[in-house]
């Protein structure tokens, strides 16, 4: 901890930091469990003795039920307190990872995920809400900065971790490891997380059904889409989705009782700006790794483990220069941090694109993939930030549940856009590969490619790898259009005073 952020003190005289480092540690749980299981795979296709299909659900099942209730579970927040929501959460998780390394079924491994998702939804808004709750608007930027630092390495972090353990001690570990995690992160929260005020209002039953049935019908259809050719039936529930979730925002409008996402929030400019931004940031962060670990394994030979350390570079710069650009949130404009950090990020991807040839050296390929991890570092406190700087402390819930629910719905279109892509830029590219060998995971499954194969097929993860440089370009729009935070205008006032 720095000395700058010592400083930050509550005004009863004790720092905010101890709560947030204890709440940091279950939200790093949780986002890593969104992408550790991809990696063993293979592993659980051997173990249940089924098919890819079967074992995709394991990792869909969890995003859908995480994805789904955080508008409501940011809602609980204010209304029972974020500490009580997120150790109900916690121990759900917790529970659910133990019933995950038991269970002998993948049916049952796909309900025990459920479960999972169900409490990693209870968690998320609520570390959120806390760090809008106890650090000043001015000194936000620093604790946002862990926060992001936290979701970017968590989500880089649990295909390496996966390969490892899976490799090393077997599947189940991937979820035993969470128990101990766990236990510690529950007391911790327990005893350093604060009480804070709560708002007895009414709950919008109408409002919660409504939410959940329109993220669950559109969620459902984009992630699965893929999976069933983007048919009839996906298109109805995509289409029904966004029906239910305009009624949703229809009732809130129209409610006279408490509203379950009050719309008055998105008069704030940047709430509205953020959370375009973060969706953007959510489907790079999502998809970028796709192409690139299909075609280290494919194009290049290495092993899931090898593959996945490519990333470390990323997730390295990216923790290890949060703290700094933090501090300079708290300090300077949020366009300028975060303006830098998605342009860089544009630029990144793009370098990486070019770089990915079926001979390329290792270590140019690792440049662009280290400008990654530095351009990580300058979107997530600025845009995190930005977006609960001016928020009402009895909607902080609401608003964080807004916020996460943005940016795991862009997750989501990250996963199924960059699935159709490469699919597309495959068949295009890949002489054989055009009709018949289903996913482009699956199409370079069986390791390293045919000598004939390696340059189009190398060509093709490029190509898609353009995908979420091209989304970015709408978050680096809306982050130059960020307003001049409050605290900064004071600050002016006083100068010029």
């Amino acid at each position: 901890m720095t000395r700058a952020s010592e400083r930050v003190v509550k005004a009863d005289g004790t720092s905010p930091w101890p709560a947030l480092w204890a709440l940091v540690i279950g939200f790093f749980m949780i986002l890593v469990d969104a992408t550790i299981v991809t990696v063993a795979t293979p592993a659980l296709i051997v173990a249940f003795g089924t098919d890819v299909n079967a074992v995709v659900w394991v990792t869909s099942a969890y995003l859908l039920a995480y994805a789904v209730p955080l508008l409501i579970t940011g809602r609980l927040g204010d209304r029972y307190g974020p500490k009580n929501v997120y150790l109900a959460g916690l121990t759900v998780f917790t529970l659910a990872s133990l019933w995950c390394g038991l269970t002998t079924t993948v049916g049952g491994l796909v309900v025990a995920r459920v479960a999972q998702g169900l409490g990693a939804a209870m968690m998320t808004p609520q570390t959120m809400s806390v760090i809008t709750r106890t650090f000043p608007a001015a000194q936000r930027g620093r604790a946002m900065s862990l926060w992001g630092a936290v979701a970017g390495v968590a989500t880089l972090a649990g295909p390496i971790l996966g390969g490892l353990l899976v490799g090393g001690i077997g599947w189940e570990w991937i979820f035993f490891v969470n128990v101990p995690f766990g236990v510690v992160a529950f007391v911790a929260a327990w005893r350093l997380v604060p009480a804070l005020p709560t708002s007895r209002r009414r709950v919008d039953l109408v409002g919660v059904v409504l939410s959940a049935a329109g993220m669950f019908l559109l969620v459902f259809g984009i992630q699965e889409g893929q999976k069933y050719d983007w048919n009839a039936l996906v298109a109805a529930c995509i289409l029904a989705g966004a029906a239910v979730l305009v009624a949703f925002v229809w009732w809130q409008g129209r409610t006279r009782s408490e509203p379950l996402v009050a719309l008055s929030l998105f008069r704030d400019r940047n709430f509205s700006l953020a959370n375009v931004a973060i969706c953007t940031v959510g489907f790079a962060v999502t998809a970028q790794g796709f192409p690139l670990m299909i075609y280290a394994q494919s194009v290049r030979g290495f092993s899931p483990t090898e593959a996945a350390l490519l990333l470390a570079p990323l997730a390295i710069l990216s923790g290890g220069l949060a703290p700094w650009t933090g501090r300079l949130t708290d300090r300077l404009h949020p366009r300028l941090i975060g303006g830098f950090g998605m342009v860089s990020f544009v630029v990144g991807l793009v370098w990486l694109a070019l770089a990915m040839g079926p001979d390329t050296p290792v270590w140019q390929l690792l440049l662009p993939i280290a400008l990654l991890g530095i351009s990580n570092s300058c979107v997530w406190a600025p845009i995190s930030t930005s977006a609960t700087r001016n928020l009402p402390m009895d909607h902080a819930g609401s608003g964080a549940g807004v916020y996460n629910t943005t940016r795991q719905v862009g997750a989501v279109l990250g996963s199924a856009g960059i699935a159709v892509l490469m699919e597309s830029r495959i068949a295009a590219l890949v002489p054989g590969y055009g009709t018949g060998t289903g996913s482009p995971e699956t199409a370079g499954a069986a390791g390293a490619l045919p000598d004939a194969l390696r340059e189009p097929f190398a060509a093709a993860m490029a190509q898609a790898v353009l995908l979420p440089a091209g989304v970015l370009v709408v978050g680096v729009v809306a982050v130059a259009c960020f307003a001049t935070p409050r605290h900064l205008q004071r600050r002016d006032a006083v100068q010029q005073g």
